[in-house]
Parts: structure tokens; C-alpha cells; sequence
């Protein structure tokens, strides 16, 4: 009986540090990354949270340019939500719904929003390197999109 039951908490405490594995692996995301957009001329810092549901989303927090050519503050003018129009560019939320799959070693089952032309994308992440992270927005496929590179900075 004793060794049905050393077996038991074995595997509870392996059970325990797997989870814990993944749970490191899945917050990897979590920080700060620079974006230099090469097709819209942006450069701007995400942070990555992790929201109470366990799901990641990220947020602009600063912008290069934070006025538009006329010199007025830029606002997230594109959105499809009108009360949303007024956000200004520094707090535009940019990604939405991502949960880890640890067997791909990637974030997906997202969305990110392109606040450029006001439109939402399904979109995947992964670290190519260390701090170098994937972003990819498609339509239907992911073989339909573009794949940006975001810098972790913090």
C-alpha cells in the first residue's frame, strides 16, 4: 500500500512541475517589444499581458510619433468601433484572445488589429530567437498574411 501511494504523490509532484513548466514557457511573452512597422513608417512599444482569464493581449504604450502631420495628436481615427475613435495612439489595444499551445510552442487562436486601416486579423506568435518575437496577421490561412518582427526590449 505505502508504494501505491509514493506512486501517487510522484506523479502529483511531476504533474505539478510540468504545469509549472509550461506555465514559464507560456509567460515568456510577457514584457515589452519595440516595433519598427516598415510599411507604415511607425515605430511604437507593446507591452504583453496576461489577462485574468489566462489569455494575452497587448497594448501600445508609446509611439515615435505621437502627433499626425498637422500636428494634431494622433487618435485611433480608423476604428470600426466609433467610440473608440478617440483612443489616443499611445494606448491603442493591438492584440486580443492569445493562448499558448505548448506543443507548438507558439501563441495563437488571437487577433490583432492594424489601427492603420481599421481592421482586425487572426494572428499566431512565436520566438524565432531569444528575444525576437513572430508576429503573423492572416486572413482564413496563415499562409494569406504578413509576419512582422518584434524586439524584446523589457
Amino acid at each position: 500500500m505505502r508504494f501505491y501511494i509514493n506512486i501517487l504523490i510522484i506523479a502529483v509532484l511531476c504533474s505539478n512541475f510540468l504545469s509549472a513548466a509550461a506555465q514559464t514557457a507560456a509567460d515568456k511573452i510577457l514584457g515589452i517589444y519595440y516595433i519598427s512597422d516598415d510599411q507604415s513608417d511607425e515605430d511604437c512599444k507593446i507591452k504583453i499581458t496576461k489577462t485574468s482569464n489566462g489569455l494575452y493581449e497587448g497594448q501600445i504604450i508609446w509611439v515615435k510619433n505621437p502627433t499626425f502631420k498637422d500636428g494634431s495628436p494622433k487618435r485611433d481615427i480608423m476604428n470600426p468601433d466609433p467610440k473608440k475613435r478617440n483612443t489616443p495612439g499611445d494606448k491603442i489595444k493591438l492584440l486580443f484572445h492569445f493562448r499558448y499551445d505548448a506543443k507548438e510552442n507558439r501563441w495563437v487562436d488571437g487577433e490583432i488589429y492594424d489601427p492603420v486601416h481599421g481592421k482586425f486579423y487572426k494572428s499566431r506568435m512565436w520566438f524565432e530567437k531569444e528575444n525576437v518575437l513572430r508576429v503573423r496577421g492572416y486572413i482564413g490561412i496563415p499562409a494569406l498574411g504578413r509576419t512582422m518582427t518584434w524586439k524584446k526590449i523589457g
